[in-house]
């Protein structure tokens, strides 16, 4: 959920910037990009270097550094997804509630664009006192969101409410809350990805030209946008930058017809891109077949349809198929929309170029069942994917 996310996060002079080390490390190990901007107090506390070397950027405390350059406070607001300040002290909550901007941090918050989340941390009393109360429900009302200070032992001695929220915590209430917020939040999706290849003998078998790139865009879309994703990924060296996407890795049209069966029941939204072979050998042999004649005849038998089987077993799912034809699109996506009970299609065809299998682009038609097309360049295959995703989105919103 943090993939690719730029957090920036403010750190206050409180005994628990010490864990600002941790919580920096936890932010990278999701995938996140992270910049430190300190208070001065900060520095006895945890020293900038530390978190230079974990963050892999600079750490800012002051408007000009010491080579007399200023450090754009805006540009940074608008630079992160999300701002975390953590330790937040008394003294800087207070500075926040009431728009006070006398340091880098505070000027940070003031121009952030992003949602911001504080961890406060103080004691007992500090915590407790009705200007402390006043001022995070001063925060609350400005849309900030509070990470609820923990219970236990204080530096004073006293044991109560005050403590920062310890690193993970953090890190798990800020992935929660944007997955909450996301438009598939709550939502299980099936993908399907890659070819299949089906077995000659040990060693040959017949297969195509399929890359799966297109699949594993649209399943780390979907994963984008809050939903829980199952990739059923045929043979590829694809994989989901998505770390929370499951991965089912299959090989045959029947390996992939029973892994994508036992997660439909169960999912809301099922988008099947992978190219299934239509056929398989009749036999397969244990041994690698010798070349001995000037010719070998196999006999093929149908593979299962595996989008016109689920499209059977259809109940509330939302499901979408491809197209890839040679010739013919419009004609032909619109028939297996009727014939396998999808939702809509996303046609594309080998003779546009720069779309179809092993590419980084795509060109993409998608069709409804009322017959309606939506048109679209060509695009980046995660542009495309993106596209696909935002119309299930308007689907699954209309069914609401």
């Amino acid at each position: 959920m943090l993939q690719g996310k730029h957090i920036l996060l403010g750190i206050t002079g409180g005994i628990a910037s010490y864990k600002c080390a941790n919580l920096v490390r936890l932010f990278l190990k999701e995938g996140a990009e992270v910049k430190v901007v300190m208070t001065k107090s900060a520095h006895d506390f945890v020293t900038p270097k530390t978190l230079s070397v974990l963050s892999k950027n600079e750490v800012l405390s002051d408007f000009f550094d010491t080579a007399d350059r200023w450090n754009n406070h805006v540009a940074l607001g608008e630079w992160a997804d999300v701002f975390v300040i953590a330790p937040l002290t008394a003294n800087t909550l207070a500075k926040l509630a009431n728009g006070i901007c006398d340091n880098l941090l505070t000027a940070c918050y003031l121009s952030a664009k992003c949602d911001v989340y504080v961890a406060p941390a103080m004691d007992l009393d500090m915590y407790q006192h009705p200007t402390t109360l006043k001022n995070l429900d001063t925060l609350k009302q400005n849309k900030n969101t509070i990470i609820p200070a923990q219970f236990g032992e204080l530096a004073s001695g006293l044991i109560g409410e005050g403590r920062m929220a310890e690193p993970e915590f953090i890190v798990d209430f800020i992935k929660q809350k944007l997955t909450q917020s996301l438009p598939l939040h709550g939502k299980t999706v099936l993908v399907n990805a890659g070819p299949t290849y089906e077995a000659i003998d040990p060693v040959r078998f017949i297969g195509n030209r399929s890359s799966g790139k297109m699949g594993v865009a649209i399943a780390d879309e979907f994963s984008k946008q809050g939903a829980d994703v199952t990739l059923v990924l045929g043979p590829s060296h694809q994989k989901p930058s998505q770390k929370n996407i499951h991965v089912m890795h299959v090989q045959s049209a029947d390996e992939m017809f029973k892994a994508c069966q036992s997660v439909f029941q169960h999912c809301d939204i099922a988008v099947l891109s992978a190219a299934v072979a239509d056929y398989k050998p009749t036999e397969v042999s244990d041994i690698k077949l010798k070349k001995k004649d000037s010719e070998l005849s196999l006999t093929l038998t149908k593979t299962v349809d595996v989008l016109e089987t689920l499209g059977k077993l259809k109940t509330k799912q939302v499901l979408v198929g491809f197209a890839l034809e040679t010739n013919n699109l419009i004609e032909y996506a619109k028939e297996k929309i009727q014939k396998k009970n999808l939702d809509f299609i996303v046609a594309n065809s080998t003779a546009d170029e720069g779309a179809g299998f092993g590419f980084d682009t795509n060109k993409i038609t998608i069709i409804d069942k009322h017959n309606n097309l939506i048109n679209f360049e060509l695009k980046t295959k995660q542009e495309v994917a993106s596209d696909i995703v935002n119309y299930v989105i308007q689907i699954v919103h209309k069914h609401v």
